[in-house]
């Protein structure tokens, strides 16, 4: 009875050896396919990096031109107001006298 028991265990063994290989042979070509996917991703990835970079460098020009109009803008209607208060200002001297 013993010797059977024996045999029965060694035979299990066995199939499970071979279905532990059969499994990491599996993992294996899994892994293989992954890597590749991953290569492939990692080149999608650095391709919309440089469409990331092309945008922020037009919005950091976008940015520098509309400063640019918005101080010009600024300074005109401060010119005006300027005038006008000098305006006011003659026109109340001229008064006083």
């Amino acid at each position: 009875m013993p010797e059977t028991l024996t045999i029965i265990i060694y035979i299990l063994l066995i199939i499970l050896i071979i279905v532990a290989i059969c499994i990491g042979i599996k993992l294996i070509a899994t892994l293989q396919k992954v890597d590749i996917l991953l290569d492939d991703v990692t080149a999608k990835v650095k391709t919309l990096d440089r469409v990331f970079e092309l945008v922020d460098t037009v919005n950091d020009k976008v940015a520098i031109i509309g400063d640019t109009v918005i101080g010009f803008v600024s300074g005109a209607v401060k010119r005006v107001f300027k005038d006008k208060k000098k305006r006011k200002k003659i026109e109340e001297e001229d008064e006083d006298e």
